[in-house]
């Protein structure tokens, strides 16, 4: 969503829960669903584990879908959302997307803007569950580090990239979140 700047700082939030439940993961839950390193180049250095995700036709048709991450992390995960939903936003919603994704060490997703007709309509929020000074998070060509224990939501709309030229793997939990205002939630 364009919110007419290239990021905001939510605030602070708790994450331990999250990020134990992420980090106590095993290697083959980062790789059972593959869909968005195979779809998008942007994200072949990635590797996710996937609760909610949408249809490329979302909201017009498709249709919303929890996929194998849901049982892995929904329970320490959902508080979490519904607070940032509940202290920052408009309650009752579509939450259309929401993951945990690992930028590989050394890796980088290249400069792009998120173009589906989702991306317009939802909030994309950024919960760091790891990082470094080494991670660099560039959006329009201006540099920005997010902290552990800090909520973000990003403008998908501008042009964003990541390069992670640490020796350690980057996590970040990330959600899409639509508000019931935005006329097409359903």
């Amino acid at each position: 969503m364009d919110i007419d700047v290239e990021q905001r700082l939510l605030g602070e939030i708790d994450v331990q829960a999250l990020s134990d439940c992420i980090l106590a993961q095993d290697a083959g839950a980062w790789t059972e669903q593959a869909v968005r390193q195979q779809t998008y180049e942007v994200h072949k250095d990635t590797e996710s584990i996937v609760m909610l995700f949408c249809d490329e036709g979302w909201p017009e048709e498709g249709e919303i879908y929890r996929d194998s991450g849901w049982d892995r992390l929904s329970d320490a995960a959902m508080p979490l959302i519904d607070h940032i939903i509940d202290t920052w936003y408009t309650p009752g919603g579509t939450l259309l997307r929401a993951m945990a994704a690992k930028l590989k060490a050394g890796g980088r997703i290249r400069p792009h803007v998120d173009r589906l007709k989702s991306f317009h309509m939802g909030h994309r929020i950024h919960v760091p569950i790891t990082t470094s000074a080494a991670v660099r998070f560039m959006i329009e060509g201006r540099p920005y580090q997010f902290e552990v224990g800090k909520a973000y939501e990003l403008n998908n709309q501008k042009n964003h990239s990541v390069m992670n030229m640490s020796k350690e793997d980057r996590i970040s939990f990330i959600f899409d979140y639509v508000p019931p205002d935005a006329g097409n939630a359903s």
